[in-house]
C-alpha cells in the first residue's frame, strides 16, 4: 500500500501522513455530524493513534498510520463507523417514540407517558444546587486566577482552573444528556496533543468554548432559581388542589389558602370537584412547562459548551 508520494503529502484518495492530517480528514468527512459525535470522534482517533504512535517508536505518523489503517480505519471509513454507531446507539437508549396522537386532547395529556417529562422536571428540580455550585466555582475561580497571577504559584493555579472548567463542561454535558436527551460529547475535547506544551496551555485561555462554558455556569444561578421556582410552585399549587377536597372530608381546614388570598370551599361541596379539575389541569400544564423548558435548556448547553463550528 503505497498512500504517499515523495514530498509527503496526501495524494488523492490516499492516507494522510501526519495525525493532525489525518484528524482534519476525518473532520471534514463528519461534516453535518452532530458536533458532539464530531468531538468524540476526534478525540478517540488522536488518542488511538498517539498511542499506536509511542509503541512504535522507530516509525514515523506516515508509516503509523498506514499501519493502522486496515484496523482502525481510514478517515472516510472512521467517519462512516461513527455515523452507523451514532444511530445504532441513539436507537437503543431512546424510550420507543409514544404513537402519534392527533387529537389536542391526546397531546396535552399525552405529555405524562412520556419519559423526558420527568428528566426534564427533575432537572428543574435540581438545577438551583447545580446553579449555585457552578456560580460559586466560576466566580471563586476567576478571583482567585486574577488575586494569584502576580504570584509563582498563581500560574499553576490558573491553568487547573481552566483545565476544571472542561471536565465540568464533560459533567454537565452528562447531566443534560441524561436528564434531557440531547446528545453531549462523551470526550473531552480535540487538543491536537501533538502541539508543544505551551501552546496547548495557551489554548486553554485562548478557546472561546472556554468562556462560553464559564458564561453558561454563571448563567445557571438565575434559571436554576428560575427553574427551581417555577417547578416547585406550580407542582405546590396543583398537588394542593388535586387533595384539598380529600383533605375537607377529613375535616381537616376549612379552605384553601394562597399567599394572603382565602377561598372558603368547605360549605361548598360542589366546587370540590372543580377544584380537583383545576390542580389535575395544572399538573399537566406543569408537566408541559418542564418539557419546554428541558427542550430549550437543552439547546442553550449543546449552543455554548459544544464546538458547533463546521468544516467543509
Amino acid at each position: 500500500m503505497n498512500a504517499f508520494d515523495s514530498r509527503n503529502e496526501v495524494r488523492p484518495g490516499g492516507l494522510p501522513t501526519t495525525i493532525p492530517e489525518y484528524l482534519e480528514h476525518l473532520r471534514r468527512s463528519l461534516a453535518g455530524a452532530d458536533p458532539a459525535l464530531v468531538q468524540d470522534a476526534l478525540y478517540d482517533a488522536e488518542e488511538y493513534l498517539r498511542s499506536e504512535l509511542a509503541e512504535n517508536p522507530g516509525r514515523s505518523e506516515a508509516e503509523v498510520i498506514v499501519a493502522v489503517a486496515g484496523s482502525y480505519g481510514a478517515p472516510d471509513e472512521v467517519a462512516d463507523i461513527y455515523r452507523d454507531t451514532e444511530v445504532k446507539v441513539q436507537t437503543a437508549l431512546r424510550a420507543p417514540a409514544p404513537n402519534p396522537r392527533r387529537s389536542w386532547m391526546g397531546r396535552f395529556f399525552g405529555v405524562i407517558a412520556e419519559p423526558r417529562t420527568y428528566g426534564a422536571l427533575f432537572y428543574m428540580l435540581l438545577s438551583l444546587a447545580i446553579g449555585i455550585f457552578y456560580f460559586t466555582w466560576v466566580v471563586t475561580g476567576l478571583s482567585l486566577s486574577a488575586g494569584l497571577a502576580v504570584l509563582i504559584i498563581g500560574v499553576p493555579f490558573v491553568i487547573l482552573y481552566f483545565g476544571s472548567i472542561r471536565v465540568l463542561s464533560l459533567v454537565e454535558g452528562r447531566i443534560v444528556e441524561t436528564m434531557l436527551g440531547e446528545r453531549m460529547p462523551r470526550r473531552p475535547l480535540y487538543s491536537s496533543r501533538g502541539q508543544p506544551l505551551l501552546k496547548r496551555i495557551g489554548e486553554l485561555f485562548t478557546d472561546p468554548r472556554i468562556w462560553a462554558t464559564q458564561l453558561y455556569f454563571l448563567f445557571m444561578l438565575p434559571l436554576g432559581v428560575a427553574y427551581f421556582t417555577i417547578a416547585v410552585t406550580c407542582l405546590a399549587v396543583s398537588l394542593s388542589l388535586i387533595v384539598a377536597p380529600v383533605g375537607l372530608m377529613l375535616g381537616l381546614g376549612s379552605g384553601l389558602v394562597f399567599d394572603n388570598w382565602y377561598l372558603a370551599i368547605d360549605g361548598e361541596p360542589w366546587m370540590w370537584p372543580i377544584v380537583m379539575l383545576a390542580g389535575v389541569l395544572l399538573l399537566f400544564v406543569t408537566l408541559h412547562i418542564a418539557r419546554g423548558v428541558g427542550y430549550l435548556h437543552a439547546l442553550l448547553a449543546k449552543h455554548m459548551l459544544v464546538k458547533t463550528a463546521q468544516y467543509d
